[in-house]
């Protein structure tokens, strides 16, 4: 059935919308009020850029239906985390802010935490996660509360440093712990000019008595309690709320929030999205799925520009508030002031981000006139060995433009002897490409090989053996081994040199060569070793694969003792590994 006849199905019932491509993936989930209205507008009318280009990808869709808007929307969030549609930036941040948690136990500790799940007094929200755990370190040094999850029988390396009151073999009172934690409670509320004044007395005394390294580590506390003191802030009337505002540009939208804590602004942050949908539906989107998806807690007041409410649960809707004047709506206005600013510096790095990759994945599909928008899948190859010996192959992936490690791929060469750069690329093209096909793995949109004339034939005989046709180019280097050229159906295509599609190619060239080297060194080094190692006596097959399979261990000294080799073996394994 063609889109034209379905669209024409749509019912009018609320619920989410799955768009697919030509490959039958997913590539944006939304929801709607009225799957009718919303699904038909995407297919009539201009569009910005990112939804024109989203549409023309479009070969299908598919719909859910809800009972309300609300279920609608939930539903669009476990699809958006299943399928990882490419044009759902967002809803994929999974934005959950750190707390530093006071545990409610009778021996209590102090943690970093993004759960909330556990009983104890919570502080926060803190978006800086790194001045955060940073805290918890530095008050686990201050303040000598129980470092560890489960109280052990004997005493720890903590007690020993005074970090620690020792509950393990101590009896600590309840007014013990009632003075500490009455004291982290007053940093972290940010009265902290007090313990600063005491700190810097000891960090005085330290350098007098020219224990600098103790001085150092008391001012790097000091620079901490700063951080988190919160004392920068604007002090306000408002005691615990958030503000969120938003605008557009171009065919961008920037969300911005103040958190104020205690009257006090502790932090603004920022993201910024593509525009694929209504401007106001993102804002609402985002907002609920702070607070309902990443389980952010709910303040007291939650302070919006003019927008409509009806669409929000209601814990979130009963704490809203639109201003119309006063201190509430000033923050508004300045929070707008911060993301007019942002926004124009998103944009501009935003940009150049999607030129570097997905521009040049466009560019390049034009430049090789294939049938498809852009090369969304990319896989290039790279071989490497030293006169034959320790030969392999590498792949690396590059999906929309950017790495997929986890799609990275290693070969060991099976079949060709010696230094054959254009038969190991016939082994290798043959032997992934079948493997794909036969397990039925998406196909690349291009394939690239680190070679020239030879090599792209070698594979491209490889891939008309196992019939499997796929678009190949080889790069081509220059007197000085700099990328130069793309071959392509037998043609040599110059390439601008300063273009956003040379930098993309020449970095895919680095980096599959890169992989490739050091996996020659890997292999090369563990054969080289492999073969001292059966020079050792009484070092079987066995014990030599467990010596190589910890090889390259920072541990690898402590573990080879564990194997229970003679005194002598471990002498002569070791002479090997540091040689």
């Amino acid at each position: 059935m063609s889109i034209k006849d379905k669209l024409k199905e749509l019912p009018t019932n609320p619920g989410c919308y799955l768009m697919k491509n030509i490959d039958n993936t997913v590539i944006y989930v939304g929801k709607a009020k009225n799957l009718s209205n919303r699904v038909k507008s995407y297919f009539t009318g201009s569009h910005n850029a990112k939804t024109t280009r989203l549409v023309m990808d479009i070969v299908d869709f598919e719909y859910i239906i809800t009972s309300s808007e609300k279920e609608a929307f939930i539903l669009e969030i476990n699809l958006i985390k299943k399928y990882r549609p490419r044009y759902n930036i967002m809803l994929m941040d999974d934005k959950r802010y750190p707390y530093i948690v006071v545990s409610n136990e009778r021996h209590p500790k102090i943690y970093y935490t993004r759960e909330l799940n556990k009983k104890g007094k919570y502080y926060g929200p803190y978006p800086n996660s790194l001045a955060a755990k940073q805290t918890v370190e530095m008050l686990n040094k201050i303040y000598p509360l129980r470092k560890c999850n489960k109280i052990p029988k004997k005493e720890c390396l903590y007690y020993h440093m005074n970090n620690c009151l020792a509950p393990c073999i101590n009896e600590v009172s309840k007014e013990s712990y009632l003075e500490i934690t009455k004291k982290i409670n007053q940093l972290l509320r940010g009265n902290v000019n007090d313990e600063i004044r005491s700190l810097k007395e000891k960090m005085d005394e330290a350098s007098e008595n020219l224990n600098f390294e103790r001085a150092i580590e008391i001012r790097n506390i000091i620079n901490n309690l700063e951080i988190i003191s919160e004392k920068q802030k604007m002090e306000t009337s408002i005691k615990d709320a958030d503000i969120f505002n938003y605008s557009s540009l171009d065919d961008y939208i920037n969300i911005q929030v103040f958190h104020i804590r205690d009257s006090k602004v502790i932090e603004r942050d920022c993201f910024t999205y593509d525009l694929v949908k209504e401007e106001k539906e993102i804002f609402s989107d985002f907002i609920m799925t702070f607070y309902l998806i990443n389980n952010n807690p709910i303040p007291k007041e939650i302070i919006v520009p003019q927008i409509e409410l009806d669409s929000f649960s209601d814990e979130i809707r009963d704490k809203m508030i639109i201003p119309k004047q006063g201190k509430k709506k000033e923050l508004l206005d300045l929070l707008l002031v911060n993301i007019n600013k942002e926004l124009n510096n998103q944009i501009l790095k935003h940009e150049r981000t999607y030129e570097m990759t997905v521009g040049a994945t466009i560019e390049l599909a034009k430049i090789l006139n294939l049938d498809i928008p852009s090369c969304d899948r990319i896989e290039a190859f790279d071989n490497s060995n030293i006169m034959g010996v320790s030969a392999v192959s590498a792949m690396v992936c590059y999906v929309n433009g950017v790495k997929s490690p986890k799609d990275y791929r290693k070969y060991k060469v099976k079949t060709v002897i010696g230094a054959n750069d254009v038969g190991t690329f016939k082994e290798i093209i043959a032997r992934r490409y079948k493997r794909v096909k036969e397990e039925n793995e998406k196909m690349p949109d291009l394939l690239i090989i680190d070679g020239g004339r030879g090599q792209v034939n070698a594979s491209l005989e490889a891939l008309k053996e196992i019939d499997v046709k796929l678009n190949v180019i080889g790069l081509v280097k220059d007197d000085f081994h700099r990328t130069d050229k793309i071959l392509y159906n037998d043609e040599l295509i110059s390439i601008d040199k300063k273009s956003n599609l040379f930098k993309f190619l020449t970095n895919i060239q680095d980096e599959v060569h890169r992989y490739a080297i050091s996996f020659h060194r890997e292999t090369h080094t563990k054969k080289l070793i492999e073969s001292k190692l059966d020079s050792i006596k009484g070092i079987g097959k066995v014990k030599r694969g467990q010596i190589l399979a910890i090889l390259g261990d920072i541990d690898f000294e402590d573990k080879i003792h564990q194997l229970k080799l003679t005194e002598e073996q471990i002498s002569e394994v070791l002479k090997i590994y540091k040689s």
